[in-house]
């Protein structure tokens, strides 16, 4: 990546603190190790530098998008249909109870 006006890229990186890279974990309600922590600080650190990088970037004559490329409803229209009866509904389940479907515990 080139340098900004006589910048260079390992300028730019604010290094983050163990404390505070714990203190992110903390608030994600993740848990990390010692290497993890080790690894993420490194990696939001780069991440952090590349925003600065991107602070600089003239952005004056680029209009607001909040899209890059043009969206389509890529859908097609609703066609009205008679409902399926619940046998039918059930027919390929691979566990049923009476007519409902019966699945593995989510949450216990």
């Amino acid at each position: 990546m080139p340098a900004l006006k006589g910048e260079c890229y390992n300028d730019l990186i604010m290094k983050l603190k163990r404390e505070e890279v714990l203190h992110i974990a903390k608030l994600a309600r993740v848990g990390v190790t010692d290497d993890d922590v080790e690894r993420l600080r490194e990696q939001l650190s780069d991440i952090l530098a590349n925003f600065e990088i991107l602070k600089k970037v003239d952005t004056t004559d680029v209009p607001p998008t909040a899209q890059p490329n043009p969206l389509q409803n890529v859908t097609k229209d609703d066609q009205p249909a008679d409902s399926l009866l619940p046998g039918q509904i059930l027919a390929n389940a691979p566990l049923k109870d009476g007519e409902y479907f019966r699945v593995k515990v989510v949450l216990e």
